[in-house]
């Protein structure tokens, strides 16, 4: 079977290379007589999976011994309510900045637990963006500050990140290690597995030490952070195949290198932008410029019956995935770290062609 370009916002594309290494390896891990999914999560062979992983991952983010690497099952949506649980304390505010629906969800939840203050708030506004440091209205004294990295369903992106008093803390679930940045700048990182780092129902979260133990005694011990380092992630029986997959691809980057996978994916999105503003307006980009992702592509044809035929006639010729979001509808190209940059010429030829037919 051919396999077709993925452009899925998520559960969304891996590298081939370790879904072919998971593939031999799923009945009979390394001559164990099982597959690492039929392991006991504290068994040798398991073990040394879970241990790699969590290296790897502190390589690759340059992660100092004061911060941990967390495996947590639920993926980014439960983070929106382990944060607050742990890191808002009574009577303190927690900073958040509002730009688009992912952020958003993350203010709904935190809401449930304490004060919020939304510090910026372009989270409607279009063309999307995402907050300038500037514009931030921080409250003296904050618990945390929060921002999403980058907006799935609006397309833009946080280029630089702003300094903060508090400590940042960041969703990174569209964006994490799709390029370098300087961890020592945020108390707390977390994202969901199923864009850049594994399969779906995971989140890795990237905690400070002095931050994982101000949980409070009433939180159930599920939710505290301290009882994930405490335990290494393995308090109860964690997704073993989730963070085998999560393994595999941190060795994937650790070859590959981050810089020379932020370079690919800037190549990769410059030439769909290249594409949009060449069209001439029929390809019209949803997010500001400065703000536009490296990873989620949004855009809008001239009519949506257009886009339908578009979607269409792309997924017919192996482009599957395209559709936008529920919620805004349009065009989004999710081209994460594993996705090749043959499905992005494929695509540049197909909008020029269909322009053509259709303009």
């Amino acid at each position: 079977m051919a396999r077709v370009f993925n452009f899925n916002a998520g559960p969304s594309v891996l590298p081939l290379e370790v879904l072919q290494e998971a593939q031999a390896d799923l009945v009979d891990y390394k001559g164990s007589g099982m597959s690492i999914m039929e392991h006991s999560h504290r068994g040798k062979e398991y073990d040394a999976v879970h241990l790699e992983a969590v290296a790897n991952f502190k390589k690759l983010l340059n992660a100092s011994d004061d911060y941990h690497v967390l495996f947590v099952a639920g993926g980014a949506s439960l983070q929106f309510a382990m944060i607050p649980m742990n890191l808002l304390g009574p009577g303190q505010t927690a900073d958040y900045t509002d730009s688009g629906a992912w952020a958003n969800k993350a203010i709904k939840e935190a809401k449930v637990i304490g004060a919020v203050n939304v510090a910026a708030d372009c989270g409607k506004e279009i063309p999307t963006r995402v907050p300038k440091a500037s514009e931030m209205k921080l409250t003296p004294g904050a618990a945390y500050v929060h921002i999403t990295s980058n907006e799935t369903i609006a397309g833009s992106q946080w280029k630089t990140f702003p300094k903060t008093e508090a400590p940042l803390v960041a969703d990174m679930s569209s964006d994490i290690l799709s390029r370098s940045f300087d961890l020592k700048q945020f108390g707390l990182i977390y994202g969901g597995a199923q864009k850049n780092l594994g399969p779906s129902g995971l989140a890795m979260v990237v905690i400070r030490k002095d931050l994982a133990e101000r949980g409070a005694n009433k939180i159930p011990t599920i939710f505290k952070y301290s009882t994930f380092v405490a335990e290494n992630s393995l308090y109860n029986t964690p997704s073993t195949f989730g963070i085998y997959i999560m393994m595999l691809v941190s060795r994937w980057m650790l070859k590959t290198g981050v810089e020379t996978l932020y370079r690919r994916n800037v190549e990769k999105a410059g030439k769909i932008y290249a594409a949009i503003d060449g069209s001439g307006g029929y390809y019209k980009g949803t997010a500001v410029k400065e703000c536009r992702s490296d990873m989620n592509l949004t855009w809008r044809l001239p009519t949506e019956a257009l886009e339908e035929q578009f979607i269409k006639e792309a997924s017919k010729l192996g482009m599957k995935g395209m559709k936008g979001h529920r919620s805004v509808g349009g065009i989004r190209a999710s081209i994460y770290n594993a996705f090749p940059v043959e499905g992005v010429d494929a695509l540049v030829a197909f909008m020029k062609e269909f322009q053509k037919k259709n303009g």
